[in-house]
């Protein structure tokens, strides 16, 4: 008899290390001490910016921000929203709340964008929600 092998999500802190793809962004949320927010049953959406994305971000703004937990914090937040949302929800709205208070806007007249930002690959499923990875980092006014 042959056993099914049962695939075990992850949840979006184990999704973002094990992809390889989100290192600054993963050594963000340990510094901001949301791993625990992030692993937890949520469901969240995070709109989640890879290294290329944070590569954008100049050396100067990026340290700035590791060394203040705080504002990190707002950043990483503004990312993230209530719910599980996938790419197809998100393209029937105008707009999204962030767990740091502030909306996002979204576009879908070419592609989807948030912000300005691009969705450059939607649907990462994980056990408490879905990351879309955009192309750059979302800073809140």
């Amino acid at each position: 008899m042959q056993q099914k092998s049962v695939q075990i999500q992850k949840n979006i802190v184990e999704t973002a290390v094990a992809s390889g793809e989100f290192n600054t962004l993963v050594e963000a949320v340990k510094a901001a001490g949301l791993v625990e927010t992030l692993s937890s049953p949520g469901p969240f959406t995070v709109f989640a910016p890879n290294d290329a994305a944070f590569s954008k971000v100049s050396k100067e703004t990026l340290d700035s921000l590791m060394k203040d937990k705080a504002k990190l914090a707002d950043v990483l937040k503004y990312h993230v929203i209530s719910g599980k949302h996938m790419a197809s929800d998100v393209a029937k709205m105008k707009s999204l709340k962030t767990l740091q208070g502030s909306d996002l806007s979204v576009d879908t007249s070419k592609g989807v964008k948030i912000n300005d930002v691009n969705v450059i690959k939607a649907d990462i499923v994980c056990s408490n929600g879905v990351c879309h990875v955009i192309d750059s980092v979302l800073i809140p006014k």
